[in-house]
């Protein structure tokens, strides 16, 4: 059974490959707003089921007996969502906000199976502690580039992990993708990497 990742995300990309998870990738376009009042809970569901069946709906039949994962992942600090920086300004806010302070990573799975359209969904939550971050670190930080296209303007992976001083859950979902409760997602649907 083939896997499909609906997802542009070279993290998760990597994740997969690293763990030996053959897929496919499949890009799926969908508005990743936050609807007015949305907790990143739910946010992070709502995107993750968009981006699985507009992949699904596109891919149909053509390739068989497949799972599509969809997944999106946000910050959360104080019920306020930090997606992706708009630019270096707002990097720099978000770090700031994070500095010292624990907030939780949020990535929602939705899973479809082709021809059935059985589904599996699921929201991993892991809690990160930032250490105090002084101005000319976040200024550096930022101007490296690394925050561009991170959700909350970090990755734990790269640089930024010297400023994280705790976890609490799931570190592949803080790169974007909780590998373990996907894996067990992935065999309820009957997926496994023999197969």
């Amino acid at each position: 059974m083939k896997l499909i990742l609906a997802s542009s995300s070279p993290r998760r990309a990597e994740i997969l490959r690293d763990a030996g998870i053959v897929f496919e990738n499949f890009v799926a376009q969908i508005n990743e707003a936050a609807h007015p009042g949305e907790s990143a809970q739910a946010m992070v569901v709502r995107l993750a089921e968009a981006k699985a069946r507009v992949a699904a709906g596109q891919i149909g039949s053509t390739k068989g007996s497949c799972i599509v994962v969809g997944a999106d992942t946000a910050v959360e600090l104080d019920g306020e969502i930090f997606g992706k920086p708009r630019d270096a300004v707002h990097a720099r806010e978000m770090l700031a906000a994070l500095s010292g302070r624990t907030h939780h990573v949020l990535t929602g799975i939705f899973l479809v199976r082709l021809p059935d359209s059985a589904t599996r969904d699921a929201v991993e939550s892991t809690a990160v502690t930032f250490s105090p971050m002084q101005r000319s670190e976040i200024e550096t930080y930022v101007a490296s580039g690394e925050p561009t296209d991170k959700a909350g303007a970090y990755a734990i992976q790269g640089v930024a992990g010297r400023y994280i001083s705790r976890i609490e859950g799931c570190y592949f979902n803080v790169v974007g993708l909780p590998l373990a409760r996907l894996h067990a997602l992935l065999r309820e649907l009957g997926w496994s990497p023999e197969k």
